[in-house]
């Protein structure tokens, strides 16, 4: 009885333990970005399919959305591209060598490292008087004292 109970509170335990991770947020220009990238005046990107691939009806006048999705998403379109709100459009879907090859570096060259900015204004935004904007430097507990 005491294993099952030591078993079960292990589990309970570990269980705690993933769901305080912490989420992460990739953003574009990064070895672990997937969704849409904006191909501007950057060179001609490798496609995986010729062909832009479309779930629904589209209209033609509207220009392509390319995309950079992880292996299998592409094969399974259908099936994934509501998590890219990409149903109805035409996509073309970059390979993954021109992305790391042609894209990031100049997406980095353009925009720089923006997570390390973040890291500084949100640092900055924690400096300072902290918010401490009463009268008389009151923090304000809930008590007018």
């Amino acid at each position: 009885m005491r294993r099952l109970l030591f078993a079960a509170a292990l589990v309970v335990t570990s269980t705690l333990a993933l769901a305080a991770d912490v989420g992460v947020s990739v953003s574009v220009g990064q070895p672990g970005f997937y969704g849409r990238l904006d191909i501007g005046d950057f060179p001609q990107p490798q496609v995986i399919y010729r062909r832009p691939i479309a779930v629904q009806r589209v209209e033609v006048d509207r220009p392509p959305v390319y995309l950079r999705v992880p292996p299998g998403h592409a094969r399974h379109w259908k099936k994934h591209c509501h998590r890219y709100d990409a149903c109805g459009e035409r996509v073309y879907f970059v390979q993954d060598n021109w992305y790391q090859r042609e894209y990031v570096p100049r997406y980095q060259e353009r925009h720089g490292d923006r997570r390390d900015e973040r890291r500084d204004e949100r640092r900055d935004d924690r400096r300072g008087d902290m918010g401490n904007d009463r009268p008389g430097g009151k923090r304000g507990h809930g008590r007018d004292n």
